[in-house]
């Protein structure tokens, strides 16, 4: 009987002693540091240095290591905008690295076949996971968390895409950083436009592809992007019925050597 409890009570007191000397566990750094500055040295209004992060690939990895070692459990215990700053950054990141992969490449496009482009390619680990970028964007961040503007914040490494920041998403500042994309994508006039002569809307197929995330939030895709346009523009918007026209989605790899 003695010795019974003596093989009961050893695992109880070998992790009361590990448990006395092992290092607490490092809290997720909801500041995504080392992203944030990977992004300020590599990328400048919105173009990306590939070949640059191609030579010294160590800190993107680390970044989505870090990502990677973070529990379901865990990130559901985060408030919604922690959520979504990891995973905007998380869908990023790994774009990047699908890129550097695969680069040199002309378009994101290159990558994988007929029946498994690049989206359907298994290549972001999170949650003890590994899923593709398709899994990711449609079936967590759309599916489980409403917000429409989360199309201004995921890029695609294309030219048609929104810009991709030179900085980190956070939680403390992602409404202002998600409108902040609104309002520079939608005044790119390749992309986004009002023509008042002739009462057309030019809108990037962006807001045709995923109409019923902005419907759903704003009732109409109009409603949605009239606030990210300019005063002026708004003021046409608001004068009577316009008629929408989608403009050519560019897929050029969204690639520039950038000197900082």
């Amino acid at each position: 009987m003695a010795l019974t409890h003596r093989i009961k009570l050893f695992p109880v007191l070998a992790l009361l002693t590990l448990g006395a000397i092992a290092p607490a566990a490092t809290a997720f750094d909801h500041g995504h540091a080392s992203y944030d500055q990977l992004l300020k040295q590599r990328v400048s209004d919105g173009w990306v240095d590939y070949a640059a992060l191609k030579a010294d690939s160590r800190p993107l990895r680390n970044y989505l290591n870090q990502l990677a070692s973070v529990s379901e459990a865990e990130f559901r215990a985060w408030n919604e905008k922690e959520r979504l700053a990891f995973l905007f950054n998380l869908y990023n990141a790994a774009t990047l690295q699908l890129i550097l992969d695969h680069y040199p490449v002309k378009s994101i496009k290159d990558i994988g076949g007929f029946f498994s482009g690049p989206w359907k390619q298994k290549v972001v680990r999170a949650f003890g996971r590994v899923f593709t970028l398709e899994h990711l964007e449609h079936e967590i961040i759309r599916k489980e968390l409403n917000e429409p503007r989360a199309h201004f914040s995921l890029v695609c490494a294309a030219k048609g895409c929104p810009p991709l920041r030179s900085e980190a998403y956070v939680a403390k500042r992602l409404d202002e950083q998600l409108d902040d994309q609104g309002r520079i994508f939608m005044r790119q006039r390749d992309k986004n436009r009002v023509d008042a002569g002739s009462r057309t809307l030019y809108l990037s197929p962006i807001f045709k592809w995923f109409s019923g995330d902005f419907e759903a939030k704003s009732g109409s895709v109009l409603n949605f992007v009239k606030p990210y346009f300019s005063k002026a523009e708004q003021l046409a918007l608001n004068g009577g019925e316009f008629s929408i026209r989608y403009t050519d989605y560019d897929w050029t790899l969204n690639s520039r050597s950038v000197t900082n």
